[in-house]
């Protein structure tokens, strides 16, 4: 699973189950692009991995709830490395609110433009490319509250099982060069975790069959996978993620 002379694009990328992905993918020996709201972040990310790995590593700064953002992004990684073999649309955004007629249509908003919209945009402009030169592949980061949605969820599960439907329907639009598989993942302990109630996190791992929640490294199999040769028969595939989560 070595990605030597691969360019691999991660959104998200400065923490979560993005590092934890970035710091994989620069192990084996790719070129990164570390992609996320705050450039400070990013680009600290990328000190990191260069004197870890010794590859380059390239911060941008990208909002992909912005349609413009999406494209200045792909531009960015072409001028830079003139290609780009594997993206990872893991940036995602899941805001609590306290009713469901109370959720606003600026948060609704919000929520569907980084989690569908800015993947879509993505995922577009890097499949056309990819597909006129060497293939590669497209790697989203969904949810299992895309199957299992939640009340308290909602907006994000719509979104979600909107990426697993655009999952699908690019592999099609792109194969036989550019695969395109989704990572449905359940609760990881990330930052986002650290929030969590002791209350919450007991309720979430008696739904889960391995009784516990993800660490953020336990990502990094099936993001290889994904994204090497290793699944080379495999597209349109929605992998769960969740320690068999019901």
């Amino acid at each position: 699973m070595l990605l030597d002379d691969r360019v691999v694009v991660v959104t998200g990328g400065s923490r979560g189950l993005g590092l934890a992905m970035v710091h994989a993918f620069a192990e084996r020996g790719a070129s990164i692009v570390i992609a996320s709201r705050k450039f400070d972040n990013c680009e600290a990310v990328a000190e990191e991995v260069k004197a870890a790995y010794g590859v380059p590593a390239l911060p941008v700064a990208c909002n992909v709830s912005d349609w413009s953002a999406c494209d200045t992004l792909i531009d960015t990684v072409y001028r830079e490395f003139g290609r780009l073999d594997v993206l990872v649309n893991n940036a995602g955004l899941s805001p609590l609110y306290p009713t469901l007629d109370a959720v606003s249509e600026s948060l609704f908003d919000k929520v569907v433009a980084v989690n569908l919209k800015g993947p879509f945009r993505l995922s577009a402009l890097a499949c056309a490319r990819m597909a006129q030169s060497a293939g590669g592949a497209v790697i989203n980061v969904s949810s299992v509250a895309a199957t299992r949605p939640e009340p308290s969820s909602l907006p994000y599960a719509a979104a979600k099982a909107g990426l697993n439907a655009l999952t699908e329907g690019l592999a099609q639009a792109y194969g036989p060069s550019v695969r395109v598989n989704a990572i449905q993942c359940g609760p990881f302990l990330t930052d986002v975790a650290t929030a969590w109630t002791p209350d919450v996190r007991k309720a979430a791992e008696a739904r889960i069959a391995l009784g516990r929640c993800g660490e953020a490294e336990e990502v990094v199999g099936a993001a290889l996978y994904f994204a090497t040769n290793a699944s080379s028969f495999c597209t349109g595939a929605i992998l769960r993620l969740d320690g068999g989560a019901r």
